[in-house]
């Protein structure tokens, strides 16, 4: 498997808050960095009731999915190493891509 790239939704073992390792869970690139590091966005199924949360459906895939309707959350940013990826689940449509990206940005700024 080649680096993912901007766009790709990938598995990895998502740690929990006491920092054990957790379950597989779902993340988008949104930036693929000079390296082995890659800036990760947080997936989840679960409706969270925050400004942040943006829907993530199957008709948001350019290919590949995911088995439930999800919430990207721009909010919950975080870099790792490509090495920690367990699997490529798809790729978002460019649109859902820059949606995030811009919310990220207006979290930032």
């Amino acid at each position: 498997m080649g680096k993912p790239v901007a766009g790709d939704v990938v598995i990895i073992p998502f740690p929990q808050t006491e920092l054990k390792v957790g379950k597989a869970r779902p993340v988008l690139v949104l930036v693929d960095l000079l390296g082995d590091d890659l800036i990760l966005c947080q997936i989840t199924s679960q409706a969270k009731s925050d400004a942040f949360s943006i829907a993530l459906n199957a008709t948001d895939f350019a290919r590949g999915n995911l088995p439930l309707a999800s919430y990207v959350r721009p909010n919950r940013l975080f870099t790792v190493d490509q090495a920690v990826i367990i699997r490529t689940a798809g790729r978002v449509k460019p649109a859902k891509l820059q949606e995030t990206l811009a919310a990220a940005r207006k979290i930032l700024t």
